[in-house]
């Protein structure tokens, strides 16, 4: 078993990033970093200590006072150097995404041009502080309104984007005037190590971000610390929830995104192989492993769901799976082998439950890697728990619904609503579907409804906990307090005390 840091995939250790240097985590224990698409372990990562932590709350909080009091255009021209410097970068970043996920390279590519975007956004941060003033609200008294920093804030971030989701936290709450404490997946942390570098090379000031790795101790030890001030995390939703009510519980801010159980409705009138087009890549980009896929399809009507499996099966049958060297891959392997054989699991279970399996991934041609192949259950019910829990893999469920009602009534009974799609020509039902449908994103012939970055991302019921969803206009006001000045400048006139409450009178 390795001791040291793990290597990146350039040879570069993999360290916690503290006050603006490189500083090695003091933990006894760690984990093998793996390469998906091969299974060779690629390095081994020391896990950080409370103490590791601290120091790094410490750095924080120590940089916070310049940092917020740094007027916003020059806080923002970090992040316009920073912008340039990703966009010069994009293959490298993508190059350690898919060493340590397994994604495709263009898949790669378009996780670090969503994560590029929040970036672009934060670089107008300015407009968005700017705050509200009115004169004369009650004689000789005027008022403002202002949006401050909280101080330190830290982000909790998955695998299975280790470029973008981070990207979707710390450039807001930067810009917004807050240092910054990362913990990325302990899964595939280089990603997210490498963009650090470019931070810096664009000039941060030492300790407005920084990075510490580890596992669930790292992760409470941020929860629970009384100088950090607020916590944004992705994962699971069971995680989200515990992770809400500890930080909760510690007078923190949270904003928890958690799970996903996506619906596609097909309505008999929609463009069927446009659908299955759209399917074929939310289902199973990125292997299923996206809080925003589709992982179920609603076709209404028996006549609708026929075809639609049809056309899917003939697609499914000349999809490529493979790794991220092979330019013609269009799927790659699943994170771990773990998780590889908890979805392969899934996938015996649905069997089991009497769904019919029209397409058995669970035997790829791979000798090597963590590789699944695309599953298709046709005839999954609604008690299912194939249906009723997220997967997290390339396996699609279709759920046939008798009328465009009963499909409705599908999705807004779920326990998630994080995004849901309708596939179909008809304005009418879009319109109500868009209006009565209970989920936070949701796409009209869109397969993966994601905000752009001036907009915002989040679900609704089991799949967000917290008032705020995340980036865009809700980032701003997550990372912010209002605070409003009544002020009133004495004119030589003494009015004497009064007694009663202050009115505009």
């Amino acid at each position: 078993m390795a001791t040291a840091a793990a290597q990146r995939i350039d040879g570069v250790p993999i360290t916690n990033f503290v006050d603006g240097q490189p500083r090695t985590a003091s933990g006894q224990s760690g984990a093998e970093i793996f390469n998906p698409a091969t299974g060779k372990a690629s390095g081994w990562l020391d896990f950080s200590t409370p103490d590791d932590v601290a120091d790094a709350v410490a750095a924080a909080k120590n940089a916070f006072p310049a940092w917020a009091h740094t007027p916003p255009a020059k806080r923002a021209s970090y992040l316009f150097r920073f912008k340039e410097l990703l966009e010069k970068h994009r293959a490298d970043i993508a190059r350690h995404i898919s060493a340590e996920h397994g994604k495709t390279h263009p898949d790669a590519l378009g996780e670090v041009a969503r994560g590029i975007e929040v970036v672009d956004f934060a670089c107008g941060i300015t407009s968005m502080l700017r705050g509200d003033y009115t004169r004369n609200v009650g004689p000789g008294i005027d008022s403002y309104s202002d949006r401050e920093p909280l101080g330190v804030v830290a982000g909790i971030t998955p695998f299975n984007f280790p470029a973008m989701v981070p990207m979707w936290m710390y450039p807001v709450a930067i810009a917004c005037g807050n240092t910054f404490i990362l913990k990325p997946s302990e899964k595939d942390p280089s990603a997210s190590c490498f963009v650090n570098e470019l931070l810096h090379e664009a000039g941060l000031p030492a300790g407005v971000m920084n990075i510490v790795h580890g596992n669930q101790v790292a992760v409470e030890a941020l929860l629970t610390h009384p100088d950090v001030k607020a916590i944004s995390f992705v994962g699971s939703t069971p995680v989200a929830e515990s992770i809400y009510r500890t930080a909760s519980h510690h007078g923190k801010r949270v904003q928890a995104l958690g799970g996903a159980k996506n619906h596609m409705v097909i309505l008999p009138d929609a463009d069927l192989e446009q659908a299955a087009d759209a399917l074929m890549g939310a289902a199973y980009g990125s292997a299923g492993e996206r809080c925003m896929a589709i992982s179920v399809a609603v076709p209404v009507g028996e006549e609708t769901a026929d075809k639609l499996v049809n056309i899917l099966a003939d697609r499914l049958a000349s999809l490529k799976v493979g790794p991220a060297s092979k330019e013609d891959s269009e799927m790659g392997p699943l994170i771990t082998a773990e998780h590889r054989e908890k979805v392969a699991g899934y996938v015996d279970l649905g069997v089991e439950e009497g769904a019919k399996l029209v397409v058995d991934g669970r035997t790829p041609e791979f000798d090597n890697g963590f590789f699944l192949g695309a599953c298709l259950f046709d005839h999954v019910t609604s008690d299912m728990r194939i249906y009723r829990e997220e997967i997290f893999g390339p396996v699609l469920s279709v759920v046939r619904a008798a009328d465009y009602e009963q499909a409705l009534h599908l999705v807004n009974v779920h326990e998630f609503g994080n995004g849901v799609s309708l596939f179909t020509r008809d304005g009418d039902a879009a319109r109500h579907f868009a209006t009565r449908v209970e989920a936070g994103m949701v796409g009209i012939n869109v397969p993966i409804p994601v905000p752009v970055a001036y907009h915002s991302f989040g679900g609704w019921k089991r799949s967000l906990f917290g008032d705020h969803s995340i980036y865009g206009p809700e980032g701003v006001h997550f990372y912010t307090r209002l605070k409003t000045v009544t002020s009133r400048w004495p004119t030589g006139i003494r009015a004497g005390a009064e007694f009663h409450f202050p009115t505009n009178q």
